[in-house]
């Protein structure tokens, strides 16, 4: 009963009734056989129930078939839009409230209400047939291509595969992640290649399939379209098209020459006034077979969209070290190289490579002659890695997959632009690193979820990778990487990268390590992050660290030990971060603050004991393990949006450690005469009663309650918690420390009213040092007095 010239088709047999299968086929040459067809006695026959448009609808570009395993009257095909049957395909519905484009679907065999679509959009759940849809807190976007921005912080753009091309930020300033504000669109579609100045990304080039492009004023908010030759190339052979284009077709800005850019077709197209004219700078590119061009998908459906063009360049690199050096690498395995800014033209494909995919091309930083390839065979059935170099202008190659996988077909590599042969490779199987320009390759997946990276991008010292799947991810620190040696050296100090001034946070901290969040992506670091290793240290062992400043002074310290005097309490200052000291690799944040003042213990002061961010500079660090001193040195950088001078810094930084030095000065004044106090009270209470004692109870007892009234015009022990400071008058430091809150700031800009209030408090404060001098002055005197009739001294460290 099926027809006999069959197309595409899907069968589905019922888990509920093994004799009911169902079949949905497309016939290119009886289109009205095309359909849903059933079978009541385990395929011996089929009867056909309908030929639904909506049941092939774009069935070149998937066509599933699944039955309800409860029950065999329901059943689901997914092509573009969703359907579902209830009566064994003889009235159908769309299922809605997804993304779009559906590609697999799992219905739960216990409870076939709960089911996982996916489709372009990634993966979504319903516990309801249908009727609602729940999206997992995954990334999912499908990225093509990577390009950045030198903006700070900078941008990443990609065109996403059945969405927008997009711009997000790879950090925000005023909060903790990357959430769904940091994204915009970009120029062009789904597939585009995206192009601009990357210190003004004010116009950007993005295009899409079939040769469309458009140029977008970021700051006008507004596009016009560029297109080199504006003809419908949709349904269309690719033999009879002027301009054969890839899917994913690319564009490039060149740093040589104002508002020039190159878009690759089979020819190099280029435009010196930003697409308002083109023209041709080399010859055809490709094999250009003319019977590997003519209609894609045939014999069942002829899918002229652009996706199977053939013949067609996929790669344009100019190199950023020599005006007028162009290489570009074609969709059908050639590559080419100008030296001559596009004259003459010259074959450098490697000898003997197949026909393949060249996906990406990469100039050394390092040698101008020095390029890698990354190639491709999957469309062959050909999963095995394809990487290429050469060092002399693609006169000569070597192959340079050692160590990936055989079936990790490749698709990028990219070189640091700092340490010479420290590649990076992304496969369909994760990522790869080798120390030795490619001779040697390992997994360096780290937690990069395995999943296919389609690009990489070096860039401001971090790594970046485009993702099929999973989105973007970057490895914010290369530092590490760059200084590594396989060394058999016990400990390791590494140098860290270079921190900005900055008003951002990071969610990676001691309490989350990863910094990994459900609904926003992690910001880097906001710190100087330290590496360090150590070897098998004894429980006993102590490691600490100190940083300097550019005079010697210590600004901060850290420790594995816990300080054992600090105490808990409603408003205490944070306890001090612990070094960590396991064997092998550590990592410590420094969050770039000077030393937390000090605190009274048990009092609620409404302000924050955090010392103030250190200036830009460059400061020392020093890790002490087992009486060895080992050092590197840290920048922080100014922030390049503050509108500050070195000078500004230098006042609001020495501002700062006065004021800071003096709530210290005064909190441990304070904790010291009131355990002074303490003792005094409990000393008269231990006196005999003897009245030869009487004279030196009533000085202990005088002089403790003037230690009480000085204390008590210096803090407020009333309050407990956070509402008492609306119940209670603050006292001194609380008013000192409201001060020294509000002069600290992101910009830091010393204000006027800041210093002069500072000036007649600190004169209160002078005042107030006397007195409390002038009481160690009395204690002293009464110790005297203990000691002569006996009595042990107050005391107290």
């Amino acid at each position: 009963g099926l027809p006999k010239d069959m197309g595409k088709m899907s069968i589905a047999v019922c888990r509920s009734n093994s004799e009911r299968v169902y079949a949905l086929i497309e016939s290119d040459s009886e289109k009205d056989s095309s359909g849903l067809y059933v079978s009541n006695n385990a395929g011996k026959s089929f009867s056909h129930v309908t030929n639904d448009h909506r049941l092939v609808q774009r069935a070149w570009y998937y066509i599933e078939l699944f039955t309800d395993p409860l029950n065999d009257q329901t059943i689901y095909v997914l092509s573009a839009p969703a359907l579902r049957s209830t009566d064994a395909g003889k009235t159908w519905e769309e299922l809605s409230g997804t993304h779009g484009d559906y590609h697999d679907l799992w219905i739960n065999p216990k409870n076939s209400k709960n089911m996982v679509l996916a489709d372009d959009g990634g993966a979504f759940v319903t516990f309801n047939a249908g009727k609602s849809w729940n999206v997992p807190n995954v990334p999912t976007a499908q990225f093509y291509r990577i390009n950045v921005d030198n903006q700070f912080p900078y941008r990443i753009y990609g065109g996403q595969q059945d969405n927008s091309s997009v711009s997000i930020a790879h950090r925000e300033l005023n909060s903790g992640g990357i959430g769904t504000s940091s994204w915009t669109y970009s120029a062009g579609g789904e597939s585009a290649f995206l192009a601009f100045d990357p210190n003004d990304p004010r116009y950007v080039l993005g295009g899409s399939y079939q040769g469309t492009i458009e140029a977008i004023d970021t700051k006008a908010l507004a596009g016009t379209n560029i297109m080199a030759a504006p003809i419908q190339y949709l349904g269309m052979d690719a033999k009879d098209m002027k301009y054969r284009f890839n899917w994913n077709a690319p564009i490039i800005w060149s740093k040589y020459e104002p508002n020039t850019f190159y878009h690759g077709s089979q020819y190099l197209l280029k435009t010196s006034d930003r697409g308002q004219s083109w023209k041709e700078v080399s010859p055809d590119l490709t094999r250009n077979e003319k019977d590997k061009q003519g209609k894609p998908g045939v014999p069942y459906t002829n899918e002229a969209v652009g996706a199977e063009n053939y013949g067609t360049l996929s790669y344009i690199v100019e190199s950023p070290y020599e005006k007028g050096v162009i290489w570009t690498g074609s969709d059908d395995g050639f590559v080419y190289l100008t030296q001559d800014n596009g004259t003459t033209w010259k074959n450098v494909t490697p000898k003997g490579l197949a026909e393949c995919l060249i996906n990406a091309i990469e100039i050394s930083p390092h040698d101008k002659g020095t390029a890698y390839i990354a190639t491709t065979r999957y469309k062959f059935n050909d999963h095995t890695p394809g990487l290429y170099k050469t060092t002399d202008y693609g006169k000569t190659w070597e192959k340079i997959n050692n160590g990936i996988p055989s079936n990790a077909f490749t698709r990028v590599v990219r070189e640091d632009e700092v340490l010479k042969d420290l590649l990076f490779a992304g496969t369909e199987l994760g990522l790869f690193i080798s120390y030795d320009g490619g001779k040697n390759w390992s997994a360096f997946q780290l937690n990069l979820p395995i999943t296919p990276i389609t690009d990489l991008r070096v860039h401001k010292g971090d790594l970046i990778a485009a993702t099929s799947g999973r989105s973007f991810w970057i490895l914010d620190d290369l530092s590490l990487l760059r200084q590594f040696k396989n060394e058999k050296k016990e400990v390791i100090l590494y140098a860290p990268k270079d921190c900005y001034v900055s008003n951002g946070s990071s969610e990676m901290n001691q309490a989350n390590p990863t910094g990994v969040s459900s609904t926003r992506g992690v910001n880097p670091s906001s710190g100087v992050v330290i590496y360090y290793q150590l070897p098998e240290l004894k429980p006993e062992d102590i490691v600490e660290m100190e940083i300097k400043d550019a005079t010697g002074v210590v600004i901060r310290k850290f420790s594995t030990k816990p300080d054992s005097l600090y105490k808990a309490y409603e408003g205490a200052p944070d306890a001090e971060p612990l070094l960590g000291k396991q064997k092998g690799l550590n990592r410590f944040v420094w969050n770039t603050r000077h030393a937390t003042v000090a605190a009274v213990p048990d009092v609620y002061i409404e302000s924050s004991y955090a010392g103030h961010k250190a200036i830009p500079a460059t400061y020392s660090v020093e890790l002490k393990v087992k009486l060895q001193t080992y050092s590197t040195m840290a920048a922080i950088l100014p922030n390049p949006l503050y509108t500050t001078s070195p000078a500004m810094y230098t006042e609001y930084d020495g501002l700062m450690r006065s004021f800071e030095s003096t709530v210290t000065t005064m909190h441990k004044t304070i904790n010291t005469l009131n355990a002074k106090r303490v003792q005094i009270d409990e000393l008269v209470k231990h006196l005999p009663a003897d009245s030869k004692f009487d004279g030196l109870r009533k000085d202990a007892d005088t002089l403790s309650k003037q230690l009480k009234a000085w204390d008590g015009d210096m803090i407020q022990r009333k309050s407990k918690a956070y509402d008492d400071v609306e119940n209670f008058p603050n006292k001194f430091t609380a008013n000192y420390m409201f001060m020294m809150n509000q002069a600290e700031s992101d910009l830091p800009l010393v204000t006027k009213p800041s210093l002069e209030l500072k000036q007649q408090l600190d004169a209160e404060w002078e005042i107030l040092k006397k007195r409390a001098e002038g009481l160690e002055v009395k204690i002293a005197a009464l110790n005297k007095k203990l000691g002569e009739n006996g009595v042990g001294p107050v005391w107290v460290r």
